[in-house]
Parts: structure tokens; C-alpha cells; sequence
């Protein structure tokens, strides 16, 4: 029951988030976020000085709601009224209709920038005020080799001539400036220059809608308020002046096609009454000599005061319905039947009908003579007063005509801002700089996350091993490392760490562990020690060289034997040659006495592994190799075989088999639980009892309790 609570109480605290490891993994990695962060700052505020500064320009324009030839007219001026929302004509400033004349203008169909050195070149030219500059006027390619890039460069020193050619390096032509220039169906038109000999320019020749398509991504249209009608154009470009006179072109543009636009109304209007005129004139002719003929024959009649006022209502009405049918014409332009304008007309025109017919009805109580009279004297008058309608309706429209001012105003002209609004300079390097303090603090938190590598004591404990020792990291002994991989060979004072600094903290706990070991030993078979491990580079042979130094010093005769035949090198440790060791002895060549070596260290020997052999595994299963264990065991109070990882090779295991004790060696951070766990099994498997593991190069980290805590070490060394 003990030992399930145990492990739930271990499996909830895994579960929970220590806060405090997290922040101490941060401190541990603090100089790589710093290094991090500051790289990123550097690169913020580099890439913030180098970048192409972009410019805006701006200009505004007032849509009116409403808008007549002049407003004097009354009637005829809301004829010609006309409503449209924002939405609509800024879908208008953006359509080809308008844009498509800008990109004529400004040749954009035509595409040029100088060449500069990749990434910062343009910076720099900006920075140093020595950007080259080419005006074209006109660049025209053959229908196959639109989209390509060619490349133009100057061919002289007073950078007045030069070369074109396409992305193969062939020259397609050459020209002057100012001088129209035809060749293998290319014509170039440079209109001005400013470059010096040797710099060039890349040109490309896109379509009209490409064109088009960049000036819509480039321009920017929104009304400013809420349905009040003003539209704010903006325009971003690295060249200011160039910016601005493409929106004031666009501004022209626009405004230009609204005035077209509401003339055009005008005009239309204006060549119906045109065509219509000519009738109503012979309408009128005809039924004055009507008139004429029948007075002159039935020698002129005169109305009497009856039939004078009927002819005035009759007149009156058909005047009206004249009116109506004129506007019909126009409504029925903009409205359907269904509209409630055109409803209304409809209404109004029946009404009339319906008095003009009693009016009519009454009229046949007169005598026939007035009846005819009246008849004829109707046509006339209802005909002169259409054809006077009409003259005036003429008059108006050209007056609209020529009066059409549209309903859009240029409110401001284009203008562009002093200071560039891209890049913002102090956000980009703030972002930067946020961004490089993130990314290593991501980094250092995956590094945690993966790695796997054991780092308290209590984790190996937890699988049944006992940990005899902990051996903090010695930066003494990197330095010791470096010099001998340079030196290749230095004696043992100094090369080994436990004769070149005794008082170092991993020395300390190495006589700790000789402490350990002497009571561990007691019940052994044999004063033999194998030193394994799971994994190569844990610091085997630096345990087993120091521990068997440590050991010597207390007046017992120690051989330390380099078992790892494949890739050892104790004798790095002591500065001896690895030639005629361990591996010499058991294939034949050498006897006992050639393969111990003095160490240089007081009662201290020494074993190399001889020369590579094909097969160091049976080399171990021979009885010399026994033999050899023997005479060793008789001779020296302690033993040490150093071994190759367990994990890696068997030979660990077959050596084990001779010792009396066997201790595993596994570097902080570097070997996980499970590769310890699973190399004891292996051991178990052969027979062998691992008693103790050996915890090597500790650092002492502020995400690990184990840095500062129970296992931690005090610097309590003599001055």
C-alpha cells in the first residue's frame, strides 16, 4: 500500500507545472536569450536604416448627392438629377475606365530599377545619395517576349550609351540617350540617364492590365464619415513626386468622366427634341391653312363666348397632356411601370383624358359651324403651343450643356507626406527585439522539453540503483581536455585532474565515493572494480583514471586497466603510449610485465588497450584474459577495469563476470532513465549485480533543486 501511494504521489506531481523549474531553466539559458535577443535587435534596426522607405500621398474628392446643369431651370434641371452612393464611384475610380488612362500616361506598362547588391545594396545607395536613375518614354517588346526581364547597362563614362540584353546574356541592342533605338523587333526610348559606367538596370515590359492591377493594389478609396459623400484617395510608392502626380492624374481622370457622363444625359435628350421638331412644325403648318381654308369659305366665323372658353380649357388640356408625354419619354428611361413615379404619371394622364372627352361631349350642343370652327382653331393653337414648348426645351438642354459642371469636386489636391510610413523604424526593431527574446526563450524550453537526460539522483534511485557518488563539472578538467587534444600527450601531473589540482570539487567527491566503495567492497569476491556505463562519451575513463589515482594516494597498490580495445584512450589520462597493452597480451605478442606501465602517479600502474584487434569480444573470452584478471588480483590491492558501454558492445558484460563490484558511470542531462534502466537489465541478464551508479559532471543549475540543494557541494579548499 506504501509503495502505490508513493507512486501516485509521484505521478500527480509530474503532472503538475513547476513553475519555479521553468524559471530556472530560464536563467540557466539567460546568455543564450541575451545573445539571442541582442542578434535580433542588431538585424531589426539594420533591416529598419536599409529598407526602401514608402511614401503616401493623399487627395480628396466631394461627391454630391445631387447635382443639375443649373438649378434655375425647376423642372428641367431635376430632369437631369442624379444619386449615387460612395460605394459606387469609388468602384468607379478603381475600374480600368479610369486607371487605364493613368498607366498610358505614366508608361507603367513599362517596368525599371537599378541593379544593387543583394539585400543591402539599396540601403546603402540610399544611405550614400549615389542611386543611379533612367527616364524611358517608350519601351516596346515582340508579343513573345512580354513578362521577360533584359538587363540595360551603361557603356561608356559619360553614361550616354548603352547595351541591352536579354536573361541569356545576348545583346539585343544598343542605343544612346535621347535617341529612338529599333532592333530584332525591340524600340527604346531613353529619354534621360544618370549612372556611371558599369551599372545597370533590369527592364520588363508587363501588359496593361498587370498595369492596371498595381495601380488598384497601390491606390487606396474610402469615403471619410458616414455617407457624407467625401471620398479620401491615398497612393504608396517610394518615389514621392511620382506618386503624386499619379493621383492627381487619377483625380483628373475621374472627374473628366463625371462631367462626360452627365453631358451625355444632356446631349441625348437634346438629339430626341431634334428629331421630334420638324414634325410638330408640319403639324402646325397643316392645321393653320385648315384654318384659313375653312374661314375663307364659309367667310371667316367668328366663336361665340361659349365656345371661346371651351377652346381655352381644351387647349389648356391638351397642353398638359403634351407635358405628360414628354415626361413619360424620360421616366420611362429610368423607372418601370411598376414605379411609383411612372404610377403617378399614368394616373395624372388618365384624369386628363377623362376631362379632355367631356370637354369634347360638350362641344357637340354648338352649331356645326362653330363646332369646326372650334375644332380647327384647337389643332392650331394646341400645335403652336407644343412647337413653343419644344423651342424652349431646346434652349434649356444647351444651356445644361454647356452649364454641366458633374457632381464631383476636387477638394485637395495630391499630396504626399514628408516622413515615410513604411517601415515604422522604432516598431519593426522593438518587434525584432521581442521576437529574439521569444525565440530563445522557445528554445530553451524545447531543449528542456526533449531532453530527456537525468539530472537528480533521486530519478536513478527511483529504478533501484543506489548512487554512490555525484562528481560536480570541473571546468579545470575541460581545460586539461582541449590541451591534450593539442599537445597530443601530457604526463600525468599534468593531464590527470586529481595530480594537477587535488583540491577540485570533482577530486572531493571521488574520495568520497573511494570512501563508499571501501565499505561496498568488503563483501565482494574480489578487489576487482569494473567501471561501465550505458552510452559512450560519459566520462568513464576520467572516473576511472582520477578514482584510481585518488585511491593510490592513501598507500594501495592500484593497476588501472584500459578494457575499451575499440576506441579507449586512458593513456591520454597519464601521458604513456597506447601500443603493447591489454590487447597485445591476450592475442600472444606480449607477456604480463610488457603491458603494465608506470603511471607516473605513486603506487599507480597502468594498462593501455594495445593495438585495435578484429575481435576484442573474443579476445576477452580467452583464458589469458583470466590469467591476466588473476595475476592482477594477487599482485595490486585494487583493480580498476575501465570497459566499453554496455549498451554498445558485449564486453562489458564478459568482464563483468571477473569482477567483484561492478559501478555504472552516466552524465548528467546526457543518459534518460530508461537507458540507465535498460542497461542494468542487460547487466542483470549476464549475471551481474551493478552496486552503485556515478552520477558525472553535475552542473549546478537554477532549474534543478539538485544544483544548490542535498547534493550540492561546498568550495572548502585550503588557501
Amino acid at each position: 500500500m506504501t509503495v502505490t501511494h508513493s507512486h501516485q504521489t509521484r505521478t500527480t506531481d509530474s503532472d503538475e507545472i513547476d513553475l519555479g523549474k521553468l524559471f530556472g531553466i530560464l536563467i540557466d539559458a539567460r546568455w543564450m536569450i541575451v545573445s539571442m535577443t541582442a542578434v535580433f535587435a542588431v538585424l531589426g534596426v539594420a533591416y529598419a536604416l536599409l529598407a526602401t522607405p514608402v511614401y503616401k500621398a493623399d487627395a480628396l474628392i466631394q461627391v454630391e448627392q445631387k447635382s443639375s446643369g443649373m438649378p434655375a431651370l425647376g423642372e428641367m434641371g431635376e430632369l437631369f438629377a442624379s444619386e449615387s452612393s460612395s460605394t459606387t464611384e469609388i468602384e468607379i475610380i478603381k475600374s480600368r475606365m479610369v486607371l487605364g488612362k493613368t498607366a498610358d500616361k505614366f508608361n507603367l506598362t513599362t517596368v525599371v530599377a537599378p541593379n544593387y547588391f543583394p539585400f543591402i545594396g539599396k540601403g546603402l545607395a540610399r544611405i550614400t545619395d549615389s542611386k543611379p536613375m533612367i527616364d524611358i518614354a517608350r519601351f516596346d517588346v515582340p508579343e513573345y517576349s512580354m513578362e521577360e526581364t533584359y538587363t540595360l547597362t551603361i557603356t561608356n563614362e559619360a553614361g550616354t550609351e548603352y547595351v541591352i540584353e536579354n536573361q541569356d546574356g545576348r545583346e539585343l541592342l544598343k542605343g544612346n540617350v535621347g535617341e529612338n533605338t529599333q532592333s530584332n523587333g525591340f524600340n527604346l526610348m531613353v529619354r534621360d540617364l544618370q549612372a556611371e559606367q558599369g551599372d545597370s538596370f533590369s527592364l520588363e515590359k508587363r501588359s496593361r492590365l498587370d498595369a492596371i492591377q498595381w495601380l488598384q493594389q497601390n491606390l487606396g478609396v474610402s469615403e471619410r464619415g458616414k455617407q457624407s459623400g467625401v471620398l479620401q484617395l491615398s497612393f504608396e510608392g517610394e518615389n514621392r513626386a511620382l506618386i503624386e502626380a499619379i493621383l492627381n492624374d487619377i483625380s483628373t481622370n475621374y472627374f473628366l468622366q463625371n462631367v462626360e457622363r452627365n453631358a451625355a444625359e444632356a446631349e441625348q435628350s437634346l438629339a430626341f427634341l431634334n428629331q421630334n421638331l420638324p414634325g410638330i412644325k408640319d403639324k402646325l403648318t397643316v392645321a393653320e391653312d385648315q384654318l384659313n381654308a375653312f374661314r375663307q369659305e364659309n367667310e371667316s366665323v367668328d366663336l361665340g363666348l361659349e365656345a371661346k372658353a371651351t377652346l381655352d380649357v381644351m387647349v389648356k388640356l391638351e397642353a398638359q397632356l403634351n407635358e405628360l408625354t414628354f415626361k413619360e419619354s424620360e421616366v420611362s428611361q429610368r423607372f418601370t411601370k411598376e414605379h411609383p413615379v411612372y404610377t403617378a404619371l399614368l394616373d395624372k394622364r388618365d384624369t386628363l383624358l377623362k376631362e379632355r372627352d367631356r370637354i369634347t361631349k360638350q362641344t357637340q350642343k354648338l352649331p356645326k359651324t362653330q363646332r369646326e370652327v372650334l375644332r380647327f382653331m384647337r389643332d392650331v393653337e394646341v400645335n403652336q403651343q407644343i412647337y413653343v414648348q419644344l423651342l424652349n426645351k431646346v434652349q434649356e438642354l444647351r444651356i445644361v450643356k454647356a452649364s454641366t459642371v458633374g457632381n464631383v469636386r476636387i477638394l485637395d489636391e495630391a499630396a504626399s507626406y514628408s516622413r515615410a510610413v513604411k517601415p515604422k523604424k522604432p516598431l519593426i526593431a522593438v518587434l525584432a527585439t521581442l521576437l529574439g527574446g521569444m525565440l530563445g526563450v522557445g528554445i530553451a524550453l524545447l531543449k528542456a522539453a526533449f531532453n530527456r537526460g537525468v539530472e537528480n539522483p533521486d530519478d536513478v534511485e527511483a529504478i533501484g540503483i543506489p548512487v554512490y557518488a555525484s562528481l560536480p563539472l570541473s571546468d579545470l578538467q575541460t581545460q586539461i581536455e582541449k590541451a591534450v587534444k593539442k599537445s597530443r600527450g601530457l604526463p600525468a601531473k599534468e593531464a590527470l585532474l586529481a595530480e594537477a589540482n587535488p583540491a577540485d570539487l570533482s577530486i572531493e567527491a571521488l574520495r568520497s565515493l573511494r570512501t563508499s566503495l571501501h565499505f561496498a567492497m568488503m563483501e565482494a569476491k574480489n578487489n576487482i572494480l569494473m567501471i561501465s556505463g550505458p552510452s559512450p562519451s560519459i566520462g568513464k575513463s576520467f572516473v576511472s583514471a582520477n578514482l584510481a589515482a585518488v585511491i593510490s594516494k592513501t598507500g594501495k597498490k592500484v593497476l588501472v586497466v584500459d578494457a575499451d580495445m575499440r576506441k579507449g584512450y586512458m593513456q591520454r589520462h597519464f601521458g604513456v603510449k597506447w601500443d603493447i597493452g591489454l590487447s597485445d597480451y591476450l592475442s600472444g605478442q606480449a607477456e604480463k610485465q610488457d603491458v603494465i606501465k608506470p603511471s607516473g602517479v605513486e603506487n599507480l600502474d597502468v594498462t593501455t588497450r594495445g593495438k585495435i584487434p578484429p575481435n576484442p569480444s573474443e579476445l576477452l573470452m580467452h583464458p589469458r584474459f583470466t590469467a591476466f584478471i588473476e595475476w592482477a588480483q594477487a599482485n595490486y590491492d585494487m583493480v580498476i577495469i575501465d570497459t566499453p558501454p554496455v549498451l554498445a558492445v558485449t564486453d562489458a558484460s564478459i568482464i563483468g563476470a571477473h569482477a567483484g563490484t561492478t559501478l555504472m558511470v552516466g552524465r548528467f542531462g546526457k543518459n534518460p532513465v530508461k537507458e540507465i534502466e535498460v542497461a542494468n537489465e542487460r547487466f542483470a541478464k549476464a549475471g551481474i549485480e551493478v552496486k552503485g551508479f556515478i552520477l558525472n559532471a553535475v552542473e549546478r543549475k537554477a532549474s534543478n533543486a539538485y544544483g544548490g540543494g542535498a547534493y550540492g557541494y561546498y568550495n572548502y579548499s585550503y588557501k
